[in-house]
């Protein structure tokens, strides 16, 4: 007797078959849900949505809002160290002119892409030469974003110069980069140019202590005092500082930032600068090689924060600047690979050099 299969029978098989099928396509690949937003980085997260919420450099912010208004969008090179609010800036620029069509009307390419002469000629171009319709938009001229645009090949900038002076009728490059010096100088000369400093420490505390109460943190001020002196300017580093301390520690204090970091305390750099200018050689090599071995410091960061603590004594002139040159010279050696223990030993030896100077000084 031939078995009766049912409808039921059939559609439960499909959709086996199919769920199988879906597990195959998303086999090593995590699927993004609702509840993943808690875990996304804050840098993405308290990224500045528009001009106003940018937080420093209001004079160049303004400068190109006003711009923005009056539909005078020069080509933009926007320059200066990481961290500082030059992609934010033209990214709220975007959102200004396009609204709800910014995807559409924006070519984003960063040092991740593929950049060289042939994305200039072909996806670059293929891009600024096709007509704009701005369903909605408020601005029918299309921006192309190169970020980090001083890690493209010279052969990529020399034909991109062309692009820009072919397409400019419909189409706005916005250049960003770390060193303006890497951007040949017919590139330059096609665009406005704004250069972002470092933060001014009042602008970082400002947009941690947003940040802090929005996500309800327990951060004395010892903690953000450290955040923002470690941080040097630079916003993002600052928010992933702040982020990977609360990931690891309830209370974010001053030893719980510098113990996630990685970075010597202050009282620590205080007190291997008092061995190295008061103790013997050998003392003073065992005590620093001790600390440094069970804090688990790199030695680089010991030569920079020990150069900065150099300004705050008081020496002769002529001796902080053999000084400052020597610790120069170990930071450089250092970043070539040297023998560690070899330059380690090279750093007690500049300070007892140093020593003997000062008290030859005050003969």
């Amino acid at each position: 007797m031939a078995e009766v299969i049912s409808l039921m029978d059939i559609d439960d098989d499909d959709s086996q078959q199919k769920e199988n099928y879906s597990q195959k396509l998303n086999k090593g690949k995590s699927v993004v849900t609702a509840t993943d937003t808690k875990a996304s980085p804050w840098v993405e997260k308290y990224r500045p949505q528009s001009l106003a919420d940018v937080a420093a450099h209001r004079d160049i912010v303004d400068t190109i809002d006003r711009l923005t208004s009056e539909n005078r969008l020069p080509h933009l090179l926007l320059y200066g160290p990481p961290g500082t609010g030059k992609t934010s800036t033209i990214l709220a620029v975007a959102r200004k002119l396009y609204g709800t069509q910014f995807h559409n009307m924006i070519l984003e390419l960063n040092a991740s892409d593929d950049r060289g002469i042939d994305v200039v000629r072909q996806q670059i171009q293929d891009f600024a030469s096709t007509q704009s319709f701005s369903f909605g938009a408020k601005s029918p001229v299309k921006l192309i974003l190169l970020d980090e645009a001083d890690a493209m090949t010279k052969d990529a900038q020399f034909a991109l110069r062309r692009v820009i002076e072919k397409y400019t009728k419909n189409t706005r490059f916005a250049l960003i980069c770390n060193h303006v010096n890497k951007i040949i100088p017919a590139l330059q000369s096609r665009c406005t140019r704004f250069r972002f400093a470092p933060l001014d420490p009042i602008h970082v505390t400002e947009r941690l202590k947003h940040v802090i109460e929005a996500e309800g943190l327990d951060v004395p001020d010892s903690g953000l005092a450290a955040l923002v002196r470690l941080s040097n300017g630079d916003m993002r580093k600052a928010l992933n500082i702040l982020q990977s301390t609360h990931m690891a520690s309830q209370q974010i204090t001053e030893e719980a930032v510098y113990l996630c970091t990685g970075n010597p305390l202050p009282s620590d750099i205080e007190k291997i600068s008092y061995w190295l200018l008061n103790e013997s050689f050998a003392e003073s090599f065992k005590r620093v090689f001790e600390i440094k071995t069970r804090k688990g410091l790199a030695l680089v960061d010991i030569v920079r924060e020990v150069t900065m603590f150099v300004f705050k004594i008081k020496m002769p002139s002529d001796v902080r600047v053999q000084l400052i040159n020597d610790l120069a010279d170990i930071e450089y050696r250092l970043s070539f690979g040297c023998n560690d223990k070899l330059q380690f030993g090279s750093l007690v030896a500049t300070f007892m050099r140093a020593r003997s100077a000062i008290v030859a000084a005050t003969k």
